[in-house]
């Protein structure tokens, strides 16, 4: 994940998370809570931390920091007063100002163990050391100095455990030092794997842990999508590293909280998941069928990578050519040696076994995938990929009077693009109609330049096309481009223009915005 998509300072939001805990000549705050020092030594440490707070030397801040040190060490050491929570109180509120994460996050659970009443007082105090660390380590994650941004949110997370971005962020962090081409919210196919790497597992581990920690963290209801998400990348990391085992009890984990039960991309995760165990493929296929129950209450995004993840587990189609060749190597090698006609009679029912286990297999994957790219049409019309592989996998089951409808739904909305071009001109050969297959290879020979769109984003600000030209011509070529952003009737909601110009055999990355901040849900393109 990058950080211009996740980073936020935080800002303080009271007078008091505005001051420091105790110096710099900040005013002095005794405990919001029912504590009392009880004690001369309690007291005298105490008294030592308001002078230190009052103070405008530094020498003498020094001095009375080190009365604070020794009177509240002393107090719970040989003192006898370990059982004083005021002790250990402000025993944490020396060490948080004096920085000290472990000496304070030690300190501060004895002193809430002793006087839970004392929770808020404590949260506030620890919150408020916790934003500067916080913030530092964002401003290193903006500056691109990871390890230090990495130390940060490590020491902020040791002193404040209540909210969760600390934690998501150096979960993030490690992700984007094991893999820098990795991004987040994590899908298994964008986080490459690499067995051979003992540190790139070490690190994702780490994140895998991170992303644990921060699910307590966001225990409060505004954290909810936090809660939801951190959850859920656990599972995804694992998969990601090819932990299956894991990754499978993770993804259960997650499905068994209620308000995720439904998730249709952890549901097809785990669903790919078991069926690598053909005697888990009952399972697996109850998960998918189970995502198809409750498609209405997925979003369009969701669904299609649940079909991507079913399809995903297709098994390959075996090569029964190949097959047939090694059967027929085998049958001469018998003695008596077999006729021709009984090598075919031996071999042929081989192969045509195997493709029905095939077929038996594969086509109610596809079958399902096939439901939810529908379900995703439906509700959106124009999404381009969802018209490409609904074509595809249609050709594959046998559909194939759907193939070139769906085609030509996505030349409309990628015209200049060779792998459209050639859907469409397969749809015609289905048809038996030549002139029109001819013709459509044509075009894709004869484009001037070839547009691949790789990615397009919505959200609250807008949309966003990011695509790539590729000048097919040994000359200089040029043309302008007219993007249109559609909801999901297909109204156009903005247009924009992108003028073109490439040197021959060149590339030329872009990016068309919408004018339109709502609504948004697909695009398409024609040549002005």
């Amino acid at each position: 994940m990058s950080a211009k998509h996740v980073i936020t300072v935080v800002a303080c939001a009271t007078t008091v998370l505005a001051a420091r805990v105790a110096g710099q000549g900040q005013i002095w705050l005794p405990a919001a809570c029912d504590i009392k020092p009880g004690n001369p030594l309690v007291d005298h440490g105490m008294q030592s931390l308001r002078d230190a707070a009052g103070t405008k030397f530094a020498d003498q801040r020094t001095k009375d920091l080190k009365d604070a040190e020794r009177n509240l060490t002393q107090a719970v050491t040989t003192g006898k007063q370990e059982k004083n929570p005021a002790a250990w109180y402000y025993l944490g509120r020396y060490y948080l100002t004096t920085d000290d994460a472990v000496g304070a996050d030690s300190a501060l659970a004895k002193a809430l163990t002793l006087a839970p009443t004392c929770k808020d007082d404590i949260a506030l105090y620890r919150r408020q050391a916790w934003v500067p660390v916080f913030n530092a380590g964002v401003q290193a994650w903006q500056a691109g100095v990871t390890d230090s941004a990495i130390r940060s949110f490590r020491r902020a997370n040791q002193v404040y455990k209540s909210e969760p971005m600390g934690f998501i962020y150096i979960a993030n962090l490690f992700i984007t030092v094991a893999e820098p081409d990795s991004a987040a919210r994590h899908t298994p196919d964008s986080l490459k794997y690499r067995a051979d790497s003992t540190l790139y597992a070490t690190r994702m581990d780490s994140a895998a842990k991170y992303f644990r920690l921060a699910v307590p963290a966001a225990a409060d209801p505004k954290y909810a999508k936090e809660r939801r998400d951190a959850l859920f990348n656990v599972a995804r990391v694992y998969h990601s590293i090819k932990r299956y085992d894991e990754a499978v009890a993770a993804y259960r984990e997650y499905l068994a909280v209620p308000a995720y039960a439904n998730d249709a991309q952890a549901l097809a995760s785990l669903s790919g998941l078991l069926m690598m165990h053909p005697e888990k493929r009952d399972s697996a296929l109850a998960l998918d069928n189970q995502i198809v129950a409750h498609s209405t209450a997925a979003s369009v995004d969701e669904l299609f990578g649940a079909a991507q993840a079913i399809v995903a587990v297709v098994p390959q189609s075996p090569d029964t050519a190949v097959m047939n060749v090694q059967c027929a190597k085998a049958a001469k090698k018998r003695t008596p040696a077999l006729t021709a006609r009984q090598i075919a009679a031996r071999c042929v029912p081989v192969s045509a076994d195997t493709m029905r286990k095939f077929h038996a297999s594969a086509d109610t994957l596809y079958h399902l995938a096939t439901v939810l790219y529908d379900t995703v049409l439906n509700r959106n019309p124009y999404h381009r990929d969802a018209l490409y592989n609904l074509a595809g996998i249609s050709y594959l089951i046998g559909d194939t009077g759907r193939v070139l409808p769906l085609a030509q739904r996505l030349y409309e909305v990628d015209p200049m693009n060779r792998t459209t071009l050639t859907k469409v001109a397969g749809g015609w050969q289905l048809r038996g109609k030549k002139d029109s297959v001819l013709y459509y290879l044509q075009i894709a020979d004869s484009l001037p330049m070839e547009i691949n769109v790789t990615q397009f984003t919505t959200s609250e600000k807008g949309a966003e096309v990011e695509a790539q030209a590729t000048n097919l011509r040994a000359k200089a070529d040029s043309l302008t481009l007219k993007f249109e952003f559609l909801d999901a009737k297909g109204t156009v909601l903005s247009s924009k223009s992108q003028a073109l110009r490439l040197a021959p055999n060149a590339n030329q990355s872009f990016k068309v915005k919408a004018d339109t901040a709502t609504g948004i849900a697909a695009w398409r393109y024609r040549r002005s």
